[in-house]
């Protein structure tokens, strides 16, 4: 098994929010360098499971994310309650239909996000170290998805995640977009393989305007700035002023090809009524716009690095605003020695 297959298998991953799917039969569906994978509400419980029906391996969801019935088109098979239902069963003589069921993943909860894995060497919370509590403490205050942007790049997923983890490019990549913000060096902190930088706003006009946005918010937990959270190996978490938080996955296609399975869905936080959440619109869509913007940006940039340029070896030239991607690769080369 190739080395981004194994960084999959034997990972917990961040899947969705709670609130992401709270009506029987919402689904949210992402491409890994196993195959599919997908989690569905099923009469209130979430399930995760390969996308496959166990009868003849069609895939059952097809869209990026909607409201379906688990029901394969194929033949009829179903999955309500958790059991597979199958029509015609008396034509199935000398089968034993009781043994048929989705091929699912292990789950576990971090507060209201939901984790799947394959066969992690690690229990989730340890997993996550101390990232553990301030994902506990952003999942109580998301309200529901906004947005969702799901396409691939054309790169390697670690150079798109290595440009995710470094401020030095913003200057010259986003200076319409995210380098309005004006963010300040910040402080980066380290939990295991995983980190957080936390970086103040130097644009003050922006600061006040998000500042006085506040009273609409029903929210407990907050940084006041620009917050980036990144989950190893595949998963970022990016807020400003945590009133919305885009959850980005950087998932690798199979065999290592230079093609990342890229989504950014926005969460927005609670709101303190209907009359804020009407107000608030307007804000979550222009975030959604920019948002876009952005990781378009960041796609142009990562496609001209080829996988050839990326190996888990130390930096030969490495500016202070890069420090997360030492941490990274160090991260790297450690996970594979642990092998």
């Amino acid at each position: 098994m190739d080395l981004d297959a194994r960084l999959y298998r034997e990972h917990w991953h961040l899947a969705c929010h709670r609130n992401e799917l709270p009506l029987t039969g919402d689904y949210l569906r992402l491409s890994t360098p196993l195959g599919e994978l997908v989690v569905f509400n099923d009469g209130g419980e979430l399930v995760a499971f390969d996308n496959l029906c166990p009868h003849r391996g069609a895939r059952i969801y097809g869209g990026a994310a909607g409201n379906q019935p688990p029901t394969c088109r194929y033949h009829g098979w179903s999955f309500h309650g958790g059991r597979v239902t199958v029509p015609d069963a008396a034509s199935f003589a000398g089968c034993d239909l009781s043994t048929a069921r989705l091929n699912t993943l292990k789950m576990d909860w971090c507060g209201d996000f939901l984790f799947v894995a394959i066969a992690p060497r690690q229990a989730l919370y340890d997993q996550l170290d101390e990232t553990a509590g301030l994902l506990e403490n952003i999942g109580f205050n998301i309200a529901g998805r906004v947005d969702l942007n799901a396409h691939d790049f054309d790169c390697y997923w670690a150079i798109a995640v290595e440009n995710a983890l470094e401020p030095y490019h913003i200057g010259m990549v986003h200076p319409d977009t995210l380098g309005t913000l004006d963010l300040q060096a910040g402080e980066n902190v380290y939990h295991g393989r995983n980190s957080v930088w936390r970086a103040p706003l130097g644009n003050a006009r922006v600061a006040k305007q998000l500042q006085s946005l506040r009273r609409q918010f029903a929210i407990d937990f907050a940084y006041d700035g620009y917050m980036s959270i990144y989950l190893y190996p595949f998963t970022m978490i990016s807020s400003t002023y945590g009133y919305s938080y885009s959850l980005q996955h950087f998932l690798p296609a199979a065999q290592g090809a230079e093609t990342t399975h890229f989504s950014s869905r926005l969460l927005a936080a609670h709101a303190t009524g209907p009359r804020a959440a009407q107000l608030l619109a307007p804000l979550f869509a222009s975030t959604a716009d920019i948002n876009r913007k952005v990781f378009d940006e960041d796609h142009q940039v990562c496609r001209l690095v080829p996988k050839s340029s990326w190996s888990p070896e130390p930096l030969a030239y490495a500016a202070a605003t890069e420090e997360k991607i030492v941490h990274f690769r160090q991260s790297c080369r450690d996970w594979l020695a642990e092998r």
